[in-house]
């Protein structure tokens, strides 16, 4: 295949006129978000609770993930158990990994969610109800069970979340 640029221009500011492999254009559509973060930092910080466990997981939280060292916040008491489960944990987080991504962990005194949100209560009966009403008129399929779920989880009543409101005339101050 002969030369066809321009004498003094570059092969790689040459642009490509038409159809391009997809695969072609995956690399920068992804370099920025992997510059912010890596992809295994992004599967341990996502997948932390599966891969430490939930009573390490209650009481630890993945910070960043940089040059192999992973930054662990932790309340203070805990920090001291932790250098002790050091090789276990940089095993377990490299196994699931499939890689040996970690080499080092650091520990930061920080502040921890009390508890993670409670899980939705189970849908009512009404709600059943009300959800099969809502859509009886539709044809069978998969859009008719995704409407189905959505309308059970709209009609199902929620614990109330942070401050009660004041209702008229309840004696309110």
């Amino acid at each position: 295949m002969a030369d066809d640029t321009k004498p003094g221009m570059a092969k790689q500011a040459r642009h490509v006129y038409g159809p391009r492999p997809v695969g072609a254009l995956v690399p920068a559509i992804t370099r920025p978000a992997f510059r912010r973060r890596a992809p295994a930092a992004a599967q341990v910080l996502a997948d932390w609770a599966a891969i430490v466990g939930p009573a390490l997981a209650a009481v630890t939280a993945p910070r960043r993930l940089s040059a192999g060292r992973l930054v662990i916040a932790c309340a203070g008491p805990v920090a001291m158990e932790l250098q002790h489960l050091a090789p276990e944990l940089v095993a377990r987080i490299n196994a699931y990994l499939g890689q040996a991504t970690v080499t080092a962990l650091g520990f930061v005194q920080d502040h921890l969610p009390e508890s993670l949100p409670a899980s939705p209560p189970p849908p009512s009966s009404a709600a059943h109800a009300a959800a099969a009403r809502a859509v009886k008129n539709l044809p069978e399929g998969p859009l008719k069970e995704a409407l189905a779920a959505l309308g059970r989880s709209i009609h199902t009543a929620r614990p109330a979340r942070g401050r009660k409101l004041s209702t008229p005339g309840a004696g309110n101050a």
